[in-house]
């Protein structure tokens, strides 16, 4: 169907002028009152012509009005385009009285009506009806000459030029018109109508009365959208440039093509470069880590394919591609869901859960807190690297573990430099890339068994890793970018701190972890160990139920450790020899288990209670000790022989002892008037001094105190005490220092069923660490001073 053309007969101003009087009658206008036609985002100045598009009704019946006015109405701007139906106060008061050049209806009811601007006009007032109509008072122009209006017009006829070259849309004719003005105020309102600037500066133009003041600010805004406009033109040319840049490299790219594939090579390697650019892409990677990719692939496009070279690139650029930059596992902040995961994995060990539960408070508090560094110190068996496990399980997070028994070469921690083929980063980076997230829980685990040697120092390696001001910027000799480590959640194992370096003890945070009590044990084995020994060993359908004095025995004759880990062994051989009776149908299908069945399964018992042990004697003392086990007891022996005063030391024993030995000598015969002894007894005894448990070394600042007392009932004939075990350093004064691992110390007495214990006197407030079902079964007896010791370790004469 034939599209109709708008009817456009009416084509002059007298045409419309004669249909508006057949239509209305003329309208009845007071002196100075015009109809008032409201603008939006329009400004209209004197001796400016413009064609306007009208639709709105009012402003319809205004130009209806306007032409039976002697064509002349009131054009004024809108001080928001957004108002529909505007009021007196939406209007500016300024505006500009016009002459109606040409007039034209348009099929769909608007007008088109091409204006003339003829005066500045002030509105007083204006009256609503079908139209508005304002009430007006003509400006006055100031009339001003002299060199300063002249130098002020010539200043704004260069910035105009000026704007014109930048601009582009205001035609040479209109410039050449423009410049050639010698008004000042026709000057300013032509140039005024054809800038682009915001309706309230050309509407501060327009209200302007003195042409001097006018071209003042006319300059300043000329000056701004120069400047502007330079800017633009700076940025399109830079924006420019790299498009022709890119375009280039595209051309030269077309032409590589072109030869390759003359060359029977199309699509060699320009699929494998795609695939990498898009993976350095999804990889999100850091700005330095991104620009270092791209630059490795560049290298790489420009290899031949089978170099070995190329080969080291690409192992490079898998690595960039596949570390986590910045993927996370959200973290699960429920304190109280943690804290039953904790205890559902863990019996005890409430300073390291409190410590984990602190940290997820604060970390609930405050999203950008940084990974701490924990390190749990304490013997084997007492679940180190399992509480790592339940703390990830807590917190949501991935778990990755990396042992560091026996690590002696640095770059295992920071990587080989990308030198050769086969270089690899550091265990750290590889752990991190097999986990797939920048923050699991990171256990390194026997972090006190690491050397060194020519290849380096791998614990001052750690250091950077380890630190918390610095491990956000962690430096791999293979990767040669930065990663940032801050989120990980390092946790380090350890038997004993000392060890382990003291500034890489000064980054962690040290939590020991001791040893455990027979009923902390009972209590393990009952609630954990037993019920997973049962499904590991298939004896769910006959659950065979061990009972206290069955696992207690267990403890005592076939375990002797500070942790579990033995116990879970001899759980374990229960559990199989039980399995191969039930195999055998020798078994019901329930099976209580006894401590007669205990023996007869696991054997003759490999732990004596040995009644010698507690007994002492004259010349015999029991000490307490801490090593990489746990807490120890160490028997020790002194005998008093004729001879030439000779002092003999055996038992694999260390400086520090050898050291004890000598001070306890050298305070017996300090204090020999007092003991009854004579004074020559140095010169005429032999005196041997002896710690068994056979070849195992034997050192520490602890057995001071035992083998003073030891010496002392061998010289004065005065048995010490049965059930008495003792620990404490001895000055040449008889002053009892404070030594360490009490915890341990105790926890080894009562393994051992020695009912009292004497410990130094600054001691005492380890006290509360001690758990208080073993501190109740025991008689803890404090002391300053060796007399004391004697007092209470040696029996009455």
């Amino acid at each position: 169907m034939k599209k109709t053309e708008p009817d456009l007969t009416i084509d002059s101003i007298e045409q419309v002028d004669k249909a508006l009087k057949e239509e209305k009658k003329e309208v009845a206008l007071g002196k100075n009152e015009y109809p008032l036609l409201p603008l939006r985002d329009v400004v209209i100045f004197p001796g400016m012509i413009i064609p306007l598009f009208v639709g709105r009704p009012k402003s319809v019946a205004a130009l209806e009005a306007g032409m039976q006015a002697n064509k002349r109405i009131v054009l004024v701007a809108q001080k928001k385009i957004e108002v529909d139906d505007p009021s007196q106060k939406d209007l500016y008061a300024v505006g500009a009285l016009v002459n109606i050049l040409q007039l034209l209806k348009l099929p769909d009811g608007s007008i088109k009506v091409l204006v003339e601007g003829m005066d500045r006009v002030r509105i007083s007032e204006i009256k609503p009806d079908e139209y508005y109509i304002a009430k007006i008072t003509t400006f006055r122009e100031r009339k001003e000459k002299g060199p300063e209006l002249q130098a002020l017009m010539r200043h704004v006829n260069e910035s105009f030029e000026s704007y014109v070259k930048l601009n582009r849309k205001v035609p040479q004719e209109t410039l050449l018109s423009i410049m050639n003005q010698d008004d000042p105020s026709r000057l300013s309102d032509s140039i005024a109508a054809h800038l682009s600037v915001k309706v309230a500066d050309k509407q501060r133009l327009l209200a302007s009365v003195s042409p001097s003041s006018r071209l003042k600010y006319l300059s300043k805004l000329l000056t701004g959208e120069v400047e502007i406009l330079e800017l633009e033109q700076k940025i399109k040319g830079e924006v420019r440039k790299q498009m022709e840049q890119s375009q280039k490299e595209y051309y030269l790219h077309e032409q590589i093509k072109a030869i390759q594939r003359e060359l029977g090579k199309e699509n060699d390697g320009a699929e494998e470069w795609n695939k990498y650019r898009e993976r350095i892409k999804q990889a999100k990677m850091s700005k330095e880590a991104e620009e270092k990719a791209k630059e490795e692939l560049e290298r790489l496009s420009s290899m031949p394919p089978l170099s070995p070279e190329a080969t080291v690139v690409r192992n490079y650029l898998d690595w960039l591609c596949d570390l986590p930059w910045s993927k996370s596992t959200k973290d699960r902040l429920d304190n109280k869901k943690a804290e039953a995961i904790l205890n559902e994995d863990h019996y005890g060990l409430e300073k390291p859960k409190e410590r984990i539960l602190e940290f997820l408070a604060v970390r609930k508090l405050k999203k950008d807190l940084k990974g701490p560094i924990i390190c749990f110190v304490g013997p084997p068996g007492v679940g180190k690297t399992s509480l790592g496990r339940s703390i990830a399980r807590a917190l949501g997070r991935n778990f990755v573990r990396i042992s560091l028994g026996g690590v002696r070469d640095e770059a295992e921690i920071r990587g080989h430099r990308r030198t050769y083929i086969g270089s690899m980063p550091g265990r750290i980076i590889q752990s991190l890339k097999k986990v797939k997230s920048n923050n699991p829980v990171f256990l390194l685990d026997e972090i006190d068994k690491m050397s060194a040697d020519f290849r380096g120092d791998p614990s001052s390696a750690l250091l950077e890793a380890l630190d918390p001001e610095q491990n956000c910027s962690f430096s791999d000799h293979f990767l040669e970018v930065e990663f940032d480590l801050s989120n990980v959640m390092f946790i380090a194992t350890a038997n004993v701190i000392h060890p382990v370096p003291p500034a890489l003890q000064d980054r962690m945070e040290v939590i020991e972890i001791p040893s455990y009590a027979e009923e902390e044990k009972v209590h393990i084995a009952t609630d954990f160990l037993i019920p997973k020994q049962i499904t590991n060993h298939g004896l769910t359908t006959i659950k065979p139920d061990f009972s206290s004095p069955a696992v207690l025995q267990v403890i005592r004759d076939y375990t002797r450790e500070a942790g579990v880990r033995n116990l879970e062994r001899e759980l374990a051989s229960v559990c199989r020899k039980l399995a191969r009776k039930s195999v055998n149908k020798e078994l019901k299908k329930s099976v209580k288990v006894t401590p007669k069945m205990v023996n007869d399964l696991l054997g003759i018992p490999r732990f004596r209670e040995s009644k010698d042990s507690k007994a002492n004697g004259i010349g015999c003392a029991t000490g307490l000790a801490v090593t990489s086990a746990g807490g120890e007891i160490l028997s020790t022996e002194v005998t008093i022989m004729e001879g030439s005063g000779k002092l003999t030391l055996t038992g694999k024993l260390g400086e520090v002892m050898q050291e004890s030995a000598k001070a306890a000598l050298s305070f017996a015969r300090s204090r020999s008037r007092a003991l009854n002894l004579s004074r020559d007894f140095h010169q005429r005894f032999d005196i041997h001094i002896h710690v068994p448990e056979g070849a195992i070394p034997k050192d520490g600042p602890s057995a001071g105190i035992t083998i003073a007392t030891a010496l002392i009932s061998a010289l004065t004939g005065r048995p010490v005490a049965p059930g008495v075990a003792m620990t404490g350093e001895i000055t040449l004064r008889g002053k009892v220092f404070p030594v360490g691992g009490i915890k341990e110390k105790v926890l080894a007495a009562h393994r051992a069923d020695f009912p009292r214990v004497i410990l130094p006197e600054e001691n005492r407030k380890d006290l509360p660490d001690i758990p208080k079902h073993v501190v109740s079964k025991m008689k803890i007896e404090f002391v300053s001073e060796m007399d004391q010791v004697l007092d209470l370790a040696l029996q009455k004469e």
